[in-house]
């Protein structure tokens, strides 16, 4: 389970140790713009780090100029870095400028400057297309839609492209009595591109399958392929580009 929280997650009615055991990623708030911090950040970061539960973090974004963007990117930076979270999100919910676009590209290269590697954009669903915001200067995308809202797992996904999908604000785990947001991911990333972990290696993927020993060495043998990976998936790029050396090799290609 993937969960957000702030400090409408009162700590003193949680118990972490049950929450904890439920959750694969953590997403804490930050701030509300530059002037109001949450109350409980860093005792979220402290208690899920304990129980070793992977945490990114989220500000809401309100800057009103170019510059009071960057003002609060330097202040997010500097409450969170000691937490080291995977992914900085902004959290994009309000119309704060006229030129959002502008001032989210402001707000996200000063993260960068300050050395944020990965950046996400959680956006809300209805603002997808009013704000216009460039997507390509983010390396995920989170979207909220909750359809029915009754907590559980629905068919009205996001009508737009996104990586986490926040399917409803009502959600139940046990160890926290209140409600919670859940999410889930929706996209083509995998949960370690969130949580910054390493996913074990399966030593069996090195080797072929004994039914395709044969056609592999013969694959390898002529060049078709480059022998790594035998069970992994394959890319698109990598298909046309086996497809391609087998057409060259038919007309007689190198």
């Amino acid at each position: 389970m993937i969960i957000d929280i702030s400090h409408h997650q009162d700590p003193t009615k949680i118990n972490y140790d049950k929450l904890a055991k439920q959750v694969k990623l953590v997403i804490i708030r930050t701030q509300y713009g530059s002037r109001v911090v949450d109350r409980h950040y860093k005792t979220h970061h402290r208690e899920f780090a304990k129980r070793n539960v992977p945490r990114n973090a989220y500000a809401w974004v309100r800057g009103i100029n170019y510059i009071d963007m960057e003002i609060e990117a330097i202040d997010f930076f500097n409450r969170t870095k000691e937490f080291e979270p995977v992914i900085w999100w902004l959290d994009i919910e309000e119309q704060s400028m006229a030129d959002m676009r502008g001032g989210i590209k402001a707000y996200v290269a000063k993260l960068r400057e300050l050395g944020c590697e990965k950046i996400g954009a959680y956006i809300g669903h209805h603002l997808c297309t009013k704000f216009n915001i460039d997507i390509n200067d983010f390396d995920a995308i989170w979207i909220p839609r909750y359809g029915p809202n009754n907590g559980k797992i629905h068919t009205k996904k996001p009508a737009y492209p996104c990586d986490l999908w926040q399917y409803t604000d009502r959600g139940r785990l046990e160890g926290y009595s209140g409600y919670l947001d859940l999410n889930r991911l929706t996209g083509t990333k995998p949960l370690e591109f969130f949580t910054g972990e390493k996913k074990e290696e399966n030593k069996t993927d090195n080797k072929p399958s004994d039914w395709a020993i044969e056609a592999w060495e013969w694959g390898v043998k002529e060049g078709i392929i480059d022998g790594k990976r035998p069970r992994n998936a394959a890319t698109r790029e990598e298909i046309v580009t086996i497809l391609y050396r087998f057409h060259k090799k038919m007309k007689g290609g190198k």
